[in-house]
C-alpha cells in the first residue's frame, strides 16, 4: 500500500511537470503547485479510470496516463487563471 502511494506521488510529480511543459507560454504558477496538481490529477485520474474499467491494463496504461495528464493540464490552466486574476492591476475609474 505504501509503495503504491509513493509511486503515485512520484508519477504525479512527473505528470505535473509534463503538464506545465505542454502549456505554451509562462504560467504564473510555482513548480511546487504544478507538482501538487500532478499528484492530485494522478489520484483522480486513476479513480476515473477505475470507474470506466481501464485502471489496470496489460502493459503500459496509456489511456490512464493520458487522462491524468489532461487533468493536470486542466488544473494548471485553472490555477493560471486564478493567479492572473489575483495579480491583475485594478482598473482605473
Amino acid at each position: 500500500m505504501l509503495t503504491t502511494v509513493a509511486w503515485a506521488v512520484i508519477g504525479g510529480a512527473v505528470i505535473g511537470v509534463l503538464a506545465r511543459l505542454l502549456i505554451p507560454g509562462r504560467q504564473p504558477v510555482s513548480w511546487w503547485a504544478s507538482i501538487v496538481v500532478g499528484v492530485a490529477a494522478a489520484f483522480v485520474g486513476t479513480g476515473i479510470a477505475a470507474v470506466f474499467g481501464f485502471r489496470d491494463t496489460p502493459g503500459i496504461d496509456w489511456k490512464k496516463h493520458v487522462l491524468q495528464l489532461g487533468l493536470a493540464v486542466l488544473g494548471i490552466l485553472v490555477l493560471t487563471g486564478i493567479n492572473r486574476r489575483r495579480h491583475a492591476s485594478p482598473t482605473r475609474r
